[in-house]
């Protein structure tokens, strides 16, 4: 009698072609190469994973810079009396108070202004 696919073979390739379902074409019907698309699937997640993060601070600067433009600051003297104020409020958050609560963000400009206005002299020189 002829033996039939085994068992541990058949569950591994279910497994691979439920994760490749949805793929166009071959990719998910191909055994050689829905293997081949997975991996290289894997590798693009993994990669995007970090470029993610990258691209979000991005637009979290990028929309900071603009709602700080709208107050008559620039986005590095903001970030730089933020410190000086010692307000600890992360990238992420002040874009979305920028967008969703622009009195609160106009709250935190002021602050920011009267903290470099307050800043030593001797400071604002070095």
């Amino acid at each position: 009698m002829r033996t039939t696919i085994g068992h541990a073979r058949r569950q591994s390739k279910k497994r691979l072609f439920k994760a490749a379902k949805g793929f166009r074409g071959g990719r998910s019907k191909k055994l050689r190469t829905v293997k081949e698309t997975l991996l290289r699937a894997g590798a693009f997640a993994f990669r995007d994973r970090r470029t993610k993060k990258r691209e979000f601070r991005k637009l979290w600067i990028i929309r900071i810079n603009a709602a700080a433009h709208q107050h008559g600051l620039r986005y590095s003297e903001f970030m730089h009396g933020l410190k000086l104020s010692g307000m600890e409020l992360d990238r992420k958050t002040l874009s979305e108070m920028a967008i969703h609560d622009p009195d609160g963000f106009k709250t935190v400009v002021d602050k920011v202004r009267l903290a470099i206005a307050e800043r030593p002299v001797a400071e604002a020189t070095a």
